[in-house]
């Protein structure tokens, strides 16, 4: 298994002392949160990173060992974009936006991007939930084009009720990848998030197995695997038994004890599990 964790993590710390950390931690990947180019910046607008700063963060990640694995939090930070605007200017201007984010990627040697991003998603009001994937689809489709050309996959991510109303499930997640028909569009399944389904985590796994790309380990605690309730036995069981050999990556929402701690824990946690199933 290659185990990886967000770089937001580690918060404003320059970017060569988090790779450093990182990889001193035992991970081998790095996924970004592009607004961590810009942590000050409010609106973010990640067309307003240099290219020089693409070209030294790769540099610096190859320089620990660290493979760049893609980006997430795609929209965080943002202003103006939209996944499910009844505008058409919205939804152009986000479409447009995405490309920019493909290309960041490329750039950067990643070969995810995980759409989340629950507050450009959410149903607005008038728009129906049919409405709303017909206007996903436009702009997935907007952006496809130049994921394919830099090889660039867009992963779904499905995220619980607590975050929106608007791809909940694995499910419906799968449902907008075939209306959009793209090879380049695919499934990211979180641990969190699927804790909130009321299907087994392990069945979730099972029956996503042609379209899983990425895989984020957290706990509804909002801390790493290991520091919560969910036993991570059965789950990467599952993953074994589907063959996934994408990425597994930490992605938490609180930093206490601290960054490096949640680091640490989470990778010795991991491998203990990884050992013995």
């Amino acid at each position: 298994m290659k185990f990886a964790i967000c770089n937001e993590t580690f918060g404003t710390r320059s970017f060569a002392d988090t790779f450093s950390t990182i990889r001193k931690l035992g991970y081998t990947g790095i996924e970004i949160a592009p607004f961590t180019f810009l942590p000050h910046e409010e609106p973010f607008d990640v067309r307003k990173v240099s290219a020089q700063s693409l070209v030294e963060t790769r540099a610096l990640a190859e320089e620990n060992g660290l493979e760049i694995v893609g980006l997430h939090w795609l929209l965080a930070k943002t202003e103006g974009f939209y996944l499910t605007s009844p505008d058409p200017t919205v939804r152009r201007h986000t479409g447009e936006y995405l490309r920019a984010l493909a290309e960041v990627c490329a750039d950067l040697g990643g070969k995810i991007m995980v759409l989340g991003s629950p507050k450009q998603r959410n149903l607005l009001p008038g728009v129906s939930y049919e409405d709303a994937e017909a206007y996903a689809v436009e702009v997935l489709h907007a952006c496809l084009g130049t994921c394919k050309q830099y090889g660039v996959t867009l992963a779904l991510e499905p995220l619980g009720s607590t975050e929106g109303d608007f791809l909940l499930t694995a499910e419906s997640a799968i449902r907008l990848a075939k209306m959009v028909d793209s090879p380049y569009c695919k499934l990211h399944l979180d641990v969190k998030a699927m804790s909130s389904e009321p299907k087994p985590i392990p069945d979730i796994i099972r029956a996503s197995r042609e379209w899983a790309v990425h895989f984020h380990a957290n706990d509804p605690n909002l801390l790493g695997p290991g520091m919560g309730d969910v036993d991570f036995h059965p789950i990467f069981a599952a993953l074994k038994e589907t063959h996934y050999d994408g990425w597994i990556s930490v992605e938490v929402f609180k930093y206490e004890p601290s960054p490096d701690e949640i680091g640490r824990r989470s990778i010795e946690y991991m491998r203990k599990i990884e050992a013995e199933v």
